[in-house]
């Protein structure tokens, strides 16, 4: 059996033991805990099929602040844990000062690059996915008329939102996407409530479906579209389970092989930009039993044909991170 320990608050948080384990890797979730059911849960499950598949041990952090994330890293690479694994863009800056002064030890950041010769930066092309979704959701939608919810207002999920945008307007060129973001702060990402808001104001406006890239706040989201007889499109995680035929799909993010795969390197993990996209499974529209009944031979041969042609390069998806102008707002 696996031991695995959790540290929540910030005091037993940072309480970690000299006696580590010095080749036991590390993971550190960004806020919102690790069972947030989207990017931070989706990072956990790749932990856990390592320990599951190797019969290893590692430890992982829960934080309560973002004034934590320096001092966290400091204590795990002072206790010996090798690799150590960051979920979220925003352990750039702490990485970027603790790497330098842990040449010998090994890190990897999820949805950030840092240029250092020990790190790994592991980021995804949320576009191609979120391009397929919004196909789905054009094949989905009666009228013409769809939606986006973020989080945290900043160019990551922006990312989402145009992607989205260009794959729905694809289909229908002279439709609208509705697109909201939660907050400028990182409380947008645990605001359920807030999200719910946001879905039944973009209702009132002919919205159909939605799409949440948001964290927690995304929960609020999924269950508001249910109860406003909308569909809802999840992300990072599969979350189709969560609401079963009123979810139109997931734009799922591989998070957890990216956490598996650089577990299993360990201390050998190697350093330098790691791209995961539509071509190598990093990112996709998640089919199961819980979406099926909402999936019909149309949208399946219409994905199928869309997947296909931004793998070969025919449709060229428009990356935000690299130029804010989106085509399709």
């Amino acid at each position: 059996m696996t031991l695995m320990k959790s540290f929540l608050g910030a005091a037993a948080t940072l309480a970690l033991t000299a006696g580590a384990a010095m080749a036991d890797p590390a993971i550190i979730y960004d806020l919102g805990g690790k069972f947030d059911k989207s990017f931070n849960e989706a990072a956990y499950n790749g932990a856990e099929r390592w320990a599951a598949e190797t019969g290893g041990t590692y430890r992982d952090v829960e934080l309560s602040s973002d004034a934590q994330r320096e001092q966290a890293l400091r204590r795990f690479a002072e206790s010996g844990y090798n690799p150590i694994v960051m979920a979220g863009f925003s352990f750039a800056t702490a990485l970027e000062a603790v790497a330098a002064d842990f040449p010998d030890t090994k890190f990897a950041i999820i949805d950030m690059v840092v240029d250092a010769p020990n790190v790994q930066s592991v980021v995804y092309s949320e576009h191609e996915g979120s391009y397929l979704v919004g196909v789905a959701a054009a094949y989905a939608a009666k009228g013409d008329t769809v939606s986006f919810i973020g989080g945290m207002d900043i160019p990551l999920i922006s990312k989402f939102a145009c992607g989205y945008a260009q794959g729905f307007k694809s289909v229908k060129p002279e439709g609208t996407v509705i697109v909201n973001m939660t907050g400028t702060t990182p409380a947008a990402w645990n605001d359920p409530v807030k999200g719910g808001e946001l879905t039944r104001a973009q209702k009132s406006q002919g919205s159909e479906v939605v799409f949440a890239a948001a964290g927690g706040t995304g929960l609020g989201v999924l269950q508001t579209a249910a109860d406003e007889d909308m569909l809802a499109i999840g992300v990072d995680s599969n979350q189709n389970y969560l609401q079963p035929g009123k979810v139109l799909t997931s734009m799922v993010k591989r998070v957890d092989n990216a956490v598996f795969e650089a577990f299993s390197q360990g201390t050998d993990l190697e350093p330098g930009f790691n791209v995961m996209g539509l071509a190598n499974g990093g990112v996709s529209a998640a089919m199961d039993e819980f979406n099926a009944p909402l999936i019909t031979e149309e949208m399946k041969m219409a994905l199928a044909e869309t997947e296909a042609k931004i793998i070969s390069g025919e449709i060229v998806v428009h990356d935000y991170m690299s130029d804010s102008a989106c085509p399709a707002y």
